[in-house]
C-alpha cells in the first residue's frame, strides 16, 4: 500500500481543514487506517482512526475528539480527516497509516504503512 497525503495548509484558529489520504496498491478496504501527527520536538501521536471492514468504528485521541471526523471511500481508495474549531496546539506535520488488521491501533509500531505527511499550521 502507498499512501498519499494532502490538504495541509494555514488557518486561523477556530477555523476547519479537510485532509485527504489517497491509497494504491493492495486491497484497502480492509486496512484499519489511521492519523497521527508530530509537532516539532515532539514524538508522533495518534489523532484518531477508522476501523477496516466489515467494522466501522472510530477512535480519537481526547484532545481531538468532537472536532475531528475521520471518514474514508473505499471506492475511491481514499480516507479524509476533517478537522474543526483548530486550535494552535494543533499545528504539526500530519501523516495517514494503513495497518493490515482492521481493529484500529493507536501505536505508531502497529502500522504497516506510512504516508509522507502534510503540515498543518494554526495561527492564534
Amino acid at each position: 500500500v502507498q499512501l498519499q497525503a494532502s490538504g495541509g495548509g494555514l488557518v486561523q484558529a477556530g477555523g476547519s481543514l479537510r485532509l485527504s489520504c489517497a491509497a494504491s496498491g493492495r486491497t484497502f478496504s480492509s486496512y484499519s487506517m489511521g492519523w497521527f501527527r508530530q509537532a516539532p520536538g515532539k514524538e508522533r501521536e495518534f489523532v484518531g482512526g477508522l476501523a477496516g471492514i466489515p467494522w466501522s468504528s472510530t477512535l480519537y485521541a481526547d484532545s481531538v475528539k468532537n472536532r475531528f471526523t475521520i471518514s474514508r471511500d473505499n471506492a475511491k481508495n481514499t480516507v479524509s480527516l476533517r478537522m474543526n474549531n483548530l486550535k494552535p496546539e494543533d499545528t504539526a506535520v500530519y501523516y495517514c497509516a494503513a495497518k493490515s488488521h482492521p481493529f484500529v491501533g493507536t501505536r505508531v509500531n502497529e502500522y504497516d504503512y506510512w504516508g509522507q505527511g502534510t503540515q498543518v499550521t494554526v495561527s492564534s
